[in-house]
């Protein structure tokens, strides 16, 4: 949507006149109903007057098209600057200029993240010129009109504020740079040598007219691409009740382009095949050049998904296809076709670094989506802020006039295909009652060790045998090394162990990166993955006295966000958040010890929780 667009003439009068902020303001308001801060405010006030210059410097026509704050369709993103005109050789050209008024910037050892200083304090965020090449690839993917009438994007980022050049142009972000150039302080003359290039005759704003009011599909280059990644690949075949889930959900697809809403909740257990069905419907639907997005709260499964398919850590435009959970506020409502939210229990009331963006990540993904299918299992809940249940989907569903179906997928793929390990994880977590339960053969490897140092040996064997393997443990350990890059977190002097978690270096690649076996995992990082063979460290959250599961969340580490804001809520219903976080430390070690397809192993930090476990070995 086009929040502010004029010619060059009219933009530079308005900034010269200290107009600028105040038209946007009211624009913001009037088309997307949103409020503006002070900051940004304070931002269009100093940002656009650089551009101005810019725009000056580099003899822009004055009927180029200049359009500000552009809301990129289907999401809440805007883009800072459009610059619209013809080339010399008579192309539509249009020009993508991403602003900061970042005066520092720190490197990382992620690709196309840096840190700066953000709302108070020193937050990740992507690199400038990542940014502004992501923007005008998202457009490129899913406009018709940059599709069909070759407009060309070219993508750049300008920090008028910072000359950092050492850190921005680190080897690391060259690939970013080169998609996108990078200008500084005093590169003003080079971005004004950049935007001429393109545009050498002004065109009225007609391509930036055209974009805004161009049909939404996926591109013919996305959909062959994306087939090809998921039609070769072994990993996301469906079977039995997968396929009927995805003939449904494909039915339901097409009547919701009649008119109704569609919310399809899809239940199903640890293994059950959730995430493969979701990204074969991400492929199915997107070949039929339908808008389709997948989603997850975490992080780390959607990373994992990404590299899986592409072969490869780098960004590419398949990353454009997976979302966050908090991608849906603000966005209008039914333009997406369909959002397919795998790991749906995790989804929060507020989205954000601070939970302070959005009102209900449940509720905006509905309203946003023709057809929304929600991947469900309740028992894989694990902090005290997840909200993604029957009942809150089923609300929401109502709310909107959505038709809400329901299915369940009950074949178990992980763990070795046994339903009957998933019955003796419940039993002996005390998770809840099996019916006509049966401690035989379970047709899965389980063993219990007596030493951390054991479990590990065991878990680096089986990855030395070129089986994916790794060791995870519930979070009661403080991350130190998150900034002491030496120290160790994990440690047990009693047995001569210490380990890092896998946040240190491998962040949400660690469960596929090779070096990252040496590190331990946590709920953060797995849930929604599956390994072959998975050791699960048991702390002292979670102890057995007298043969009975007692749980105590205060165990964990002061860092940890799963129980954030207990305190205040055991104060006012202490009975109700006792019972609640119970459910989440057990969760928290179901969803552990079900990541492996063909064993799990076991240690416990409390002597008497260990022996309780032996005692349970089938």
């Amino acid at each position: 949507m086009l929040v502010y667009v004029s010619n060059f003439d009219e933009f530079s009068h308005t900034v010269k006149h200290n107009r600028i902020s105040e038209v946007l303001t009211a624009n913001i308001r009037e088309k997307l109903g949103i409020a503006v801060s002070p900051g940004e405010v304070q931002s269009w006030q100093n940002s656009l007057t650089f551009m101005r210059n810019a725009l000056e410097v580099s003899g822009l026509p004055l009927h180029a098209g200049i359009a500000v704050e552009f809301q990129i369709p289907l999401t809440s993103k805007r883009i800072d600057v459009l610059v619209s005109g013809i080339d010399e050789s008579s192309s539509p050209q249009v020009v993508i200029v991403e602003l900061k008024q970042w005066s520092s910037v720190e490197q990382t050892d992620k690709p196309g993240v840096v840190k700066t200083h953000l709302g108070g304090s020193l937050v990740e965020t992507t690199h400038p010129s990542y940014q502004a090449w992501s923007y005008a690839s998202f457009i490129a993917d899913y406009n018709e009109a940059v599709q069909t009438k070759q407009i060309q994007l070219n993508p750049c980022s300008y920090l008028h504020n910072c000359d950092d050049a050492k850190t921005l142009r680190s080897p690391q972000y060259t690939s970013d740079i080169t998609q996108a150039p990078l200008f500084l302080k005093h590169e003003v003359d080079e971005l004004g040598k950049f935007i001429a290039r393109f545009v050498r005759h002004g065109d009225n704003a007609d391509s930036l007219y055209e974009i805004d009011q161009s049909r939404i599909r996926p591109s013919k280059q996305l959909i062959e691409h994306l087939n090809s990644l998921v039609s070769g690949n072994d990993e996301f075949i469906l079977l039995d009740e997968q396929k009927v889930a995805a003939e449904t959900i494909m039915a339901l697809e097409k009547r919701s382009r009649e008119g109704e809403r569609q919310v399809l909740i899809i239940e199903g257990g640890p293994g059950t095949g959730k995430s493969v069905l979701a990204i074969n419907m991400l492929g199915k639907l997107t070949s039929e050049e339908r808008v389709a997005q997948y989603v997850t709260r975490n992080t780390a499964p959607r990373q994992v998904f990404e590299a899986k398919l592409t072969k490869t850590f780098k960004k590419s435009r398949i990353s454009n296809l997976f979302k966050s959970a908090g991608s849906y506020i603000n966005v209008s409502p039914k333009s997406i076709d369909a959002v397919l939210v795998d790991e749906a229990h995790r989804l929060s009331p507020k989205s954000g670094p601070r939970g302070n963006l959005g009102e209900n990540q449940v509720k905006e993904i509905v309203e946003a989506s023709k057809l929304s299918v929600f991947f469900l299992d309740e028992h894989q809940q694990v902090l005290l802020k997840d909200i993604g249940t029957d009942a809150e989907i089923s609300r929401w569903g109502t709310h909107f006039n959505a038709e809400v179906s329901r299915l369940k997928l009950p074949s178990q793929f992980r763990c070795n295909g046994s339903d009957g390990y998933l019955d003796w994880v419940d039993e002996v977590l005390q998770v809840r009652e099996v019916p006509n339960w049966s401690n035989g053969n379970l047709g899965y490897e389980i063993n219990v060790f007596d030493s951390p140092n054991e479990l590990f040996s065991q878990i680096e064997a089986k990855a030395a045998a070129s089986f994916s393997a790794r060791v995870v443990a519930g979070y009661c350990w403080k991350w130190v090394s998150r900034k002491e890059a030496d120290a160790f977190d994990i440690e047990m002097p009693e047995y001569s162990f210490k380990k890092r978690w896998n946040l240190a270096s491998h962040g949400n690649y660690w469960i596929v990166e090779p070096e990252s076996i040496a590190e331990i995992g946590c709920i953060h990082t797995c849930q929604g993955l599956e390994l072959d063979y998975v050791g699960v460290i048991i702390g002292n959250d979670l102890v057995v006295r007298n043969d009975h599961i007692v749980t105590d969340a205060t165990q964990r580490a002061p860092d940890d966000k799963t129980i954030r804001g207990y305190k205040t809520q055991m104060k006012h219903d202490p009975t109700s958040t006792l019972k609640l976080l119970d459910r989440i430390v057990k969760n928290t070690y179901r969803t552990l010890m079900t990541r492996g397809m063909k064993g799990c192993y076991l240690f416990c930090v409390d002597e008497e929780t260990n022996d309780y476990f032996k005692r349970k070995l089938p």
